[in-house]
């Protein structure tokens, strides 16, 4: 394992480090907490949201020193035992509340950096986020997964990894991965970084069930480490064995049963809100299981799981917030499921997600309708009335710089050829047929008459060219496999992306192969990215050159690229989302699926060919 030194920020960067540990403080925070020394800073004229006990306190004040919580006070109190503190900030009746503390996410989903993802979490009210960085994993290996977590020290944002569980996603028969997290590697990061928090989402779930011996020895290695262990399962028929095999949470709750059947098997559940026209918006029907079902909240959370970075800035951990009141939680309520719940579940409830003595000083001041305003991170207002503070900004333009191995990822020999060949006779096509919202692909059966050229099969059919061609320089540019997508609904031109899910290889969609060269030849160029083409033209695009997953931009600049090029593709025709586009490679999501060895059904894990007699 090509193991990297771990180091620490120095002390005067703001970052998860610039506060100090709670057992060097107990004297200074007590001394604050009485009376007898002053506070850094007094948050005064708050209503006080309390996770503890789900209630909304009037005209309290909160004390703060050493970027930690001293007391919670009835307004008025400092004044009274101290006199003038370092700092007072008048909230003027707002509601003074704990960061929130997103349980699941994945930072390279919204293809920027560690360091850029800070600016987006804290405007959104988020000050610690639990991320699985398996993207990364599948592209670099352990080496890129540490990268991430050197850039994660650096970032001013409290950031834990779950580490990757299942890289590569399947096996080397069905993908190719640039990856292999081997229960050792798994172990080493663990023993290594006390960052890594927990085991990532174990995606394998049947064969965890089936008692499929790597993927056991991966759970065993986080178990006997104490670590709690994640999971993504679908079918309530998976529920019993996965529980028994140690997994205590999982994102991929989809309705009230099987939501049910999970609380009832102690694991817990995290609530995906996604934007509403992502695939990723489970919350609604999940939620049910409290709302109908009736059962409690205590272990239950919100997260976010996949933000790209424009939809980052408008639907973060706070906007899921909102959506879990909107489907029938009380505010108080809400807001523990997003701040104490996930602390809770990763035991971490003494030092985040509450507003108790000893507490980091991670506060966010809303409104009535929980809109974020104001977001301290350790003690320091780095978001005032909605925008982010000198001291935030100051602290963005130190980002943390991958190292050149991490630019050169994208190993293409040559443009391959990009789509399959023409039937010389009448035959039956294993096609994969698109629907909303894009996580699951339907297998069809299409029956392909011998035509001269592929345009009256393309017309006559409603299908598109797919292409995934294998990127970490493994095959010897032999990894490429075709495919046919059926009411993908593009009107002419390519259209490309390095993040192929999982194993993070090259796909490319297209009515044409001119086209579909241009798309490949410009990821080639750019070492990854995502982009459309039309006509021997790139008229959009996202470069993505760190790993082929992160831009090295700022968030806002990202965000607007991003948003840029959803116009664009929502224009050229395509009916699921770029985001949905990518899941088409995740040969773990039923029915049908493609990689660089071919065409996957799934759950059987079988190679199809793509035409039968």
């Amino acid at each position: 394992m090509d193991q990297r030194t771990p180091s620490l920020p120095p002390r005067s960067a703001l970052t998860r480090f610039s506060v100090a540990p709670l057992s060097t403080m107990t004297r200074r925070l007590a001394d604050v907490a009485s009376g007898r020394a002053p506070a850094d800073l007094v948050i005064t004229g708050a209503r006080v949201l309390s996770t503890y006990s789900e209630r909304i306190a009037p005209a309290r004040e909160v004390w703060i020193s050493g970027g930690r919580i001293a007391a919670v006070k009835p307004a008025g109190a400092y004044r009274q035992v101290n006199g003038t503190p370092g700092r007072f900030y008048d909230a003027r009746g707002g509601i003074i509340a704990p960061g929130l503390v997103d349980p699941h996410i994945h930072i390279e989903s919204s293809m920027v950096t560690a360091c850029a993802y800070a600016e987006a979490a804290l405007l959104n009210g988020t000050t610690t986020i639990f991320c699985d960085s398996h993207e990364i994993g599948n592209v670099m290996d352990a080496a890129g997964i540490e990268m991430m977590l050197e850039d994660a020290r650096h970032a001013p944002l409290s950031i834990f990894l779950t580490v990757p569980s299942t890289v590569p996603a399947t096996s080397p028969d069905l993908e190719t991965a640039g990856g292999d997290l081997t229960p050792e590697k798994i172990a080493a990061l663990f023993d290594r970084w006390p960052e890594a928090a927990a085991l990532g989402e174990k995606m394998d779930f049947v064969p965890v069930t089936m008692g499929d011996e790597r993927s056991h020895a991966i759970l065993a290695a986080a178990l006997e480490r104490g670590r709690p262990v994640s999971g993504h399962i679908y079918g309530r028929e998976f529920v019993a064995a996965y529980a028994a095999s140690g997994v205590t949470d999982t994102h991929e709750a989809i309705d009230r049963d099987i939501a049910d059947d999970l609380l009832d098997a102690g694991v817990w559940i995290f609530l995906r809100g996604g934007p509403p026209t992502t695939p990723w918006h489970s919350l609604p029907e999940a939620i049910k299981t409290i709302t109908e079902l009736g059962s409690s909240h205590k272990r239950v959370c919100v997260c976010t799981d996949d933000r790209d970075a424009d939809d980052l800035m408008m639907f973060g951990m706070d906007w899921v917030t909102r959506e879990a009141r909107s489907a029938g939680m009380g505010r108080e309520q809400a807001w523990s499921m997003g701040s104490l719940h996930p602390a809770t579940r990763f035991g971490m409830e003494g030092e985040i997600g509450g507003l108790g003595g000893g507490r980091r000083a991670d506060v966010v001041l809303l409104d009535d309708d929980l809109k974020v305003q104001n977001t301290w991170y350790g003690g320091e207002l780095v978001v005032e009335n909605a925008k982010i503070t000198p001291v935030l900004d100051q602290a963005l333009s130190n980002r943390y710089r991958y190292p050149e191995e991490a630019y050169r990822t994208v190993h293409i020999p040559s443009i391959p050829k990009l789509i399959p060949e023409l039937p010389t006779e009448a035959c039956t096509a294993n096609v994969i047929r698109v629907a909303l919202p894009g996580i699951v692909l339907f297998h069809d059966k299409v029956r392909l008459e011998k035509e001269e050229n592929w345009d009256v099969l393309l017309t006559k059919n409603d299908l598109t060219f797919v292409t995934v061609i294998e990127r970490h320089g493994r095959s010897g540019g032999e990894g490429v496999a075709h495919g046919l997508l059926k009411d993908f609904g593009l009107k002419s031109g390519a259209v490309a992306s390095s993040v192929g899910h999982d194993s993070h290889n090259l796909i490319v969609a297209g009515t044409n192969e001119a086209d579909m060269g241009v798309a490949l030849d410009a990821l080639i160029q750019s070492q990854g990215g995502v982009c459309v083409v039309d006509q021997g033209k790139i008229i959009a695009m996202v470069p993505l050159p760190i790993a082929g997953l992160l831009s090295d931009k700022r968030v806002m600049e990202v965000a607007e690229e991003t948003r840029a090029l959803k116009a664009v593709w929502e224009k050229a025709g395509c009916k699921i989302a770029y985001m949905g586009f990518n899941l088409i490679p995740l040969s773990v999501i039923p029915e049908i699926r493609i990689t660089d060895k071919g065409l996957v059904l799934v759950p059987e894990m079988e190679l199809v060919p793509l035409y039968e007699g």
